[in-house]
């Protein structure tokens, strides 16, 4: 007879278990891995409608926005990626709705999966670039894409994410945090 730790086996299998993840499930590959670089002060805290993904124990929120250029649908052609940057009309804390327009996070991270060929692999830290952008520095609009973050700050490793996220976090304005 089948259980739910069998059902959980087999539908973790179906949709992490091949090199390439769809877009709606990539996120999570994304955020564990940076959330594993950053180390044990952050913790993954994103969800059903959460309003940001990881967050340090003083406080501090990351948003990770992701792409890739090999999709599980295409075959040859590399995926032109955009970001979704758009402010909110409020967030959800727990059940319940509250209406705090803007951007919820101190920082984005933003992941980019550039590998093309055959060697793809989206649960390989080492195929992504990370480009971290304080909150105040995105531009007023809804979405970016690759070059323009590349005009904002140059990408980094996975080998370099936590320090350069450290330094991004040292130098943000405290004031600018939430309690």
């Amino acid at each position: 007879m089948i259980n739910a730790k069998d059902i959980e086996n087999k539908v973790s299998q179906q949709v992490f278990g091949k090199p390439l993840i769809m877009n709606v499930m990539r996120s999570y590959v994304a955020e564990a891995i940076i959330c594993e670089a950053l180390g044990g002060r952050w913790s993954w805290c994103s969800g059903d409608y959460a309003a940001w993904d990881i967050e340090s124990q003083d406080g501090v929120r990351i948003e990770v926005k992701q792409s890739a250029a090999k999709q599980t649908w295409q075959s040859k052609k590399s995926s032109i990626p955009a970001f979704d940057i758009r402010p909110r009309k409020g967030r959800y804390d727990g059940p319940n709705w509250v209406a705090e327009s803007g951007r919820n996070a101190d920082v984005y991270i933003f992941a980019w999966h550039s590998v093309i060929d055959e060697t793809a692999n989206h649960k390989e830290p080492s195929q992504w670039l990370f480009f971290i952008v304080p909150t105040e520095e995105l531009p007023d609009q809804n979405s970016i894409g690759l070059s323009a973050l590349e005009s904002l700050v140059s990408p980094v490793s996975y080998e370099q994410l936590a320090d350069a996220v450290g330094s991004v976090v040292g130098a943000l304005d405290r004031v600018a945090f939430r309690k």
